[in-house]
């Protein structure tokens, strides 16, 4: 392993472990020498803490402000995940450099990893730069672990990206999830954090829309059949709905009382007096992301073709790994199956082997997709 036996003293040494990470992992550097890595810290609209049991004292720049053990140890554990999930997805997505269906999706995808590379260079220097030898090794155990050994935090990121349909769905879907994450993070009592999530939500907006690009276009082509797209669709929405946590969490409740992670527009629901329900935290960005992902379906439904069947978003009990419904036999309307029933059932609607060379083999030929909006990437 690339960090293994080594250690750091600086931000700089790290540096150096994410260069040979890179590396390591086999990506081709020459697609990405022009871009510049570096922290960027946005502003916030107000210095002080904005909810939690703090809620309007002046907002923790260093971990010395901190009051208690616990809330210092949860917020590196927030930290910790949230870079987690940026060096796995470029280590799931990496091999598709090569199969790109046009200049534009390549420098798409490019773009993509190289953003997320920075977000994982972001919280990396948090935990450098404040959370001291701790920090450090949690820095260097995030370039240690690998997706495709299942060695990363969340179920998401450990599953195989093969192909442009899979990345697409992961794009809107999966990414779409770390939006509602970082925008629960940007209020954060912890200055530092907090003042990050802006330039990453901006760039993770170009995430969004390239997913949500490319599976209108794979419906607009009509030449990958709309049963195998629903497929894909089922695989990263079930494993997204995991990624918002356990319900009724107390690691949630405990760190909103702290100040750590908001609510889903914490800030739009503070001014209006929203209520908070610290027992439903999770299941309340849930419910906002799905509600999100519906807009996305009823798009793809305006442009697929005429002959085929609505796509939909599968229910909020289907296929979970963890949580309240984790074992639930349920289809992917919510219907209670026997056990025989669903093992026959799940594997009819979840991306089988046979799906992925059926894909492999139609994405060598030309029409698959329809062609991308532009020849140029639109700078966001």
């Amino acid at each position: 392993m690339v960090t293994a036996g080594k250690s750091i003293s600086s931000f700089d040494d790290w540096v150096d472990m994410f260069y040979e990470w890179r590396e390591d992992i086999g990506y081709d550097t020459s697609l990405v020498k022009d871009f510049t890595f570096d922290a960027k810290y946005g502003e916030l609209p107000t210095n002080e803490i904005e909810f939690g049991d703090f809620a309007g004292q002046d907002r923790w720049e260093r971990l010395i402000d901190i009051p208690d053990q616990r809330i210092r140890d949860s917020l590196l554990s927030l930290i910790v995940y949230q870079g987690d999930t940026e060096f796995a997805s470029v280590e799931q997505q990496k091999n598709l450099l090569e199969t790109a269906p046009s200049d534009y999706d390549l420098q798409s995808l490019v773009r993509v990893n190289v953003e997320e590379m920075r977000h994982g260079w972001q919280m990396c220097h948090i935990l450098v730069e404040h959370f001291g030898e701790q920090g450090k090794r949690e820095a260097m155990k995030l370039l240690e672990r690998r997706a495709w050994n299942q060695e990363r935090l969340l179920g998401s990121f450990n599953e195989d990206i093969d192909n442009w349909l899979d990345f697409f769905a992961f794009t809107n879907f999966v990414d779409r999830d770390g939006k509602f994450q970082l925008n629960m993070l940007s209020t954060s009592a912890f200055g530092p954090l907090a003042r990050s999530m802006g330039p990453m939500l901006k760039e993770e907006a170009f995430h969004l829309g390239t997913g949500g690009n490319g599976l209108k276009r794979i419906v607009q082509a009509g030449r990958v059949p709309q049963e195998l797209i629903q497929r894909y669709i089922n695989k990263w929405l079930s494993t997204a709905y995991d990624l918002f946590g356990t319900d009724h969490s107390s690691s949630a409740h405990w760190g909103y009382v702290w100040g750590l992670k908001g609510r889903y527009d914490e800030r739009a629901k503070h001014k209006a007096k929203q209520a908070v329900d610290k027992s439903q935290l999770n299941e309340s960005a849930r419910a906002a992301y799905m509600a999100e992902v519906q807009g996305q379906i009823d798009t793809l439904n305006k442009v697929r073709p005429k002959d085929w069947e609505d796509f939909y978003i599968p229910h909020v009990r289907f296929h979970r790994s963890i949580g309240d419904n984790v074992g639930a036999r349920v289809d992917a309307s919510g219907r209670e199956l026997d056990e025989a029933a669903y093992r026959e059932y799940i594997t009819s609607v979840l991306p089988s082997e046979s799906d992925k060379q059926y894909l492999r083999a139609l994405m060598k030929e030309d029409g698959w997709i329809a062609p991308p909006p532009s020849p140029n990437l639109k700078k966001s």
